[in-house]
């Protein structure tokens, strides 16, 4: 598979390049942010209209990453939908899709800020889901270890020989991993941000994805 190994609490973890995160020795593929819907929510609130294929995107890259982990244990770690009431407008083919997707396999949906609460699906709705040596959840929590989160959709800045661009990015410590959104239409907190500097150790570091994942020093 195309990904960056690394190890936390023991756990021996595979970032792929997609933006999932895979547990080998669960079976287990984690994840976050996929913020189904953000088409559909953004002009039912604002009025502004973006193609409205996000939902079948994130979907399709979803499908392969399962196809090519053949994973027994899903876990979405929180704001999988853009808000609840998108669960009333998403068309029923893609419903359908997420029924197909989960037959066969434990199903885990993680409470996020965007989607508290219960989801009209099948699965397990966890408000955090402790999987020793690990604990999955949807914010970070200071002071904790072998913790696995989401929501800040983390990016960072690399140079190329052209140009300089900005990716998402996994973010890992000692303590924790910070995922980035697997979600096509979300945006992107920098590394260097205060909210992310103060949850991560001074050594930490960044796996860019992408085609060729690969291990940086955080940038600061």
């Amino acid at each position: 598979m195309n990904g960056v190994e690394f190890s936390l609490a023991g756990a021996v973890l595979t970032a792929l390049g997609s933006g999932a995160l895979w547990w080998q020795e669960k079976r287990l593929l984690c994840v976050s942010d996929l913020h189904l819907g953000k088409s559909e929510r953004l002009a039912r609130l604002s009025g502004q209209v973006l193609p409205p294929y996000d939902t079948q995107d994130t979907l399709i890259r979803l499908e392969h990453d399962l196809q090519q982990t053949q994973a027994a244990i899903v876990v979405c770690l929180g704001d999988s939908f853009d808000d609840l009431e998108v669960l009333d407008e998403l068309p029923e083919a893609e419903t359908n899709w997420l029924h197909r997707l989960q037959a066969g396999r434990r199903w885990v949906w993680i409470e996020g800020n965007h989607d508290p609460g219960p989801v009209q699906l099948p699965g397990s709705h966890l408000s955090e889901l402790p999987l020793p040596p690990l604990t999955f959840r949807h914010i970070a929590q200071t002071g904790k270890s072998g913790e696995i989160s989401g929501h800040y959709h983390p990016k960072v800045r690399v140079q190329t020989r052209l140009r300089s661009i900005s990716r998402p990015a996994f973010l890992f410590d000692s303590d924790r991993v910070i995922m980035p959104s697997y979600g096509t239409y979300t945006g992107g907190l920098r590394s260097s941000d205060a909210a992310l500097k103060t949850l991560m150790r001074p050594e930490a570091q960044a796996i860019v994805t992408g085609q060729t994942p690969r291990v940086i020093p955080l940038p600061k």
